[in-house]
């Protein structure tokens, strides 16, 4: 069944479960966190997932497997503006507390297409406590982060080790 599927429904599927099982996995995490939380609290850790972006290719398609079929409602829809964003449109939509951002880029701004980690890429946010020692780690670990003023603005992306962009937030 899945090699009769398009790449976009693909792309969409794998999105899908990656996210159920970090949810899981999350939840999990909470269970068992509930003994040490003194000792979780003073440690810089992933609280929860924020969002998912997801570079749209076919935007009736899309519309379509998210809304008519997952049942997201669309919650807003803003142009955005600046150096590598310039023109390109991203929808929010939500089911309960998850929200997936679909972005369009304007044809006649294709070529501003900024670097990885732009919301023109397909990306996960999670949520993080404190951004400032996962940053510091990723980085003695050999990761390359786009912001590096991530402790003052509170959010980076970075490349995985499977090409999967991850942005990080610690945003209120």
């Amino acid at each position: 069944m899945i090699n009769k599927m398009s790449n976009s429904v693909k792309k969409s599927f794998f999105i899908t479960v990656f996210t159920l099982a970090i949810c899981g996995t999350i939840s999990a995490q909470k269970a068992e966190s509930s003994s040490n939380s003194k000792e979780n609290k003073e440690q810089a850790r992933v609280t929860g997932l924020r969002y998912i972006t997801i570079h749209v290719l076919d935007l009736e398609k899309s519309l379509k497997l998210y809304r008519e079929i997952f049942g997201f409602k669309l919650s807003t829809a803003e142009v955005l503006h600046g150096p590598g964003l310039e023109g390109m449109l991203v929808l929010k939509l939500k089911a309960n507390d998850l929200t997936i951002g679909l972005s369009i880029s304007a044809p006649e701004f294709l070529d501003t297409i900024g670097p990885v980690g732009n919301t023109n890429h397909n990306h996960f946010m999670l949520k993080v406590n404190d951004i400032g020692p996962i940053g510091d780690k990723l980085k003695e670990e050999g990761y390359t982060l786009e912001n590096d003023n991530y402790v003052r603005d509170k959010y980076t992306f970075f490349v995985g080790p499977n090409g999967e962009i991850i942005g990080l937030s610690s945003w209120d």
